[in-house]
């Protein structure tokens, strides 16, 4: 049985979760920095074997297939490059780095290792965007001409609990088009096309994030061509009314999700009007719930059963199934790149920028060295702005009130 490391355990428990349930695979160890998250865990699995820590190097040397990365969104890289050279497979949550020059240095380690690499992009697992990239890859859409990703997620009212009233938390500091893989990622991954160019948007900062202390847009936008020359629009933020949707439209028709607010299945059902081949204009109009041989088994997983089909997939591929639907570290860079050129756009003023492929050298040695990014504890002498039109100052009784706030749930949850 292939046994895995977590690293992160609020986030990680799910995948702790999938292992316990299946029996697919087994959880021998697990480290987190916070005492109080490996003491719940404790609590949780008391019957399991697992070994706990709170160095990861103590952690990732011990005696176990692959692990899973589901700590700080922004910390992702190097300790993925850490398990590679401990040998182990890597299941990286969202984001794969957060600097480019992180992003060569991973992709170098990946491609050095003969470990598998997979990204946790779970939306491009969800029912409708998994049944388009079905469709379009048996031909049924036609030539893919654009589309549409949308991931609206109004935090507000879970910020306490997520950002624990830390200032410095990288949620607090990011910028509007940071967090794009899951607009962005079903779109890349159902077309398997590179991204070329961008155009980044962002929305205005406004009284909801400074309610947050997020210093930021609050929304990102980004316009993305692709190798075809097909256009791709992605919108990813926290508005005000949750949103996950996804459309795409083919030389032979349209499939999409309805938006939340439809209340009828949202992403986890397809609208479809396509047509047997081009000029018909035909109204082929069909709704469905799609299923797959796994959807029984993953029902009632998180994010839309999506996340059962992640871990499927990498103990799979760990196992030997060349066949396992993982996304790869090159499909990762595809994702994430065009948020963060996006904002590189926002910048300089809205102008297109020209996405590097990472698959060849001689483009990633243009980035080699560049730490570009809103941490100051990252990249202090290449800090950019959070916000596009200049840093902003929230003052820090927001923080404090954030983290009474987040004290308080806390001790709610332990009686």
């Amino acid at each position: 049985m292939v046994k895995i490391g977590v690293f992160g355990g609020r986030r990680g428990d799910c995948m702790i979760e999938w292992c316990k349930k299946t029996g697919l695979a087994k959880v021998v160890a697990i480290c987190d920095r916070d005492e109080t998250v490996i003491e719940a865990l404790k609590t949780k699995y008391p019957e399991q074997t697992i070994e706990y820590d709170k160095d990861f190097d103590v952690f990732i040397g011990r005696d176990f297939d692959g692990v899973v990365l589901a700590n700080y969104a922004n910390e992702h890289a190097p300790y993925a490059i850490k398990a590679f050279g401990a040998g182990k497979h890597v299941l990286s949550e969202v984001l794969p780095f957060e600097t480019l020059k992180e992003g060569v240095e991973l992709v170098e380690a990946a491609e050095k290792s003969d470990r598998i690499y997979a990204y946790a992009e779970n939306y491009c697992f969800m029912p409708a965007p998994r049944e388009m990239r079905k469709l379009y890859r048996e031909g049924k859409l036609g030539e893919f001409e654009y589309g549409e990703g949308e991931y609206i997620h109004n935090c507000e009212p879970i910020w306490a609990d997520i950002t624990y009233g830390d200032k410095t938390h990288w949620r607090n500091r990011m910028y509007a088009n940071f967090y794009c893989t899951h607009s962005l990622g079903p779109l890349i991954h159902i077309t398997g096309m590179r991204p070329i160019s961008v155009t980044g948007f962002e929305l205005p900062f406004n009284d909801r994030a400074a309610r947050m202390g997020l210093a930021a847009g609050s929304a990102g936008i980004e316009m993305v061509t692709l190798e075809n020359g097909a256009v791709v629009k992605s919108m990813h933020g926290n508005l005000d009314k949750n949103s996950i949707r996804y459309c795409i439209y083919g030389s032979k028709g349209r499939a999409e999700s309805a938006i939340e607010d439809a209340e009828n299945g949202g992403v986890e059902r397809i609208y479809t009007n396509l047509d047997e081949r081009e000029g018909i204009m035909k109204q082929n109009i069909e709704t469905y719930l799609p299923k797959d041989a796994l959807s029984e088994k993953a029902d009632g997983a998180g994010h839309g059963s999506s996340d059962y089909y992640v871990m499927y997939n990498f103990i799979s591929a760990i196992e030997g199934d060349k066949t396992a639907d993982n996304i790869g570290i090159y499909e990762a860079c595809d994702m994430f790149l065009p948020g963060m050129f996006a904002y590189f756009s926002v910048l300089d003023g809205g102008k297109p920028q020209t996405i590097p492929d990472f698959r060849n050298k001689s483009e990633r040695d243009k980035y080699r060295n560049d730490t570009r990014c809103t941490d100051p504890q990252k990249s202090a002498e290449c800090i950019i702005p959070s916000y596009g039109k200049g840093n902003i100052e929230i003052p820090d009784e927001i923080y404090q009130g954030i983290r009474l706030k987040y004290l308080k749930n806390l001790q709610e949850k332990r009686k």
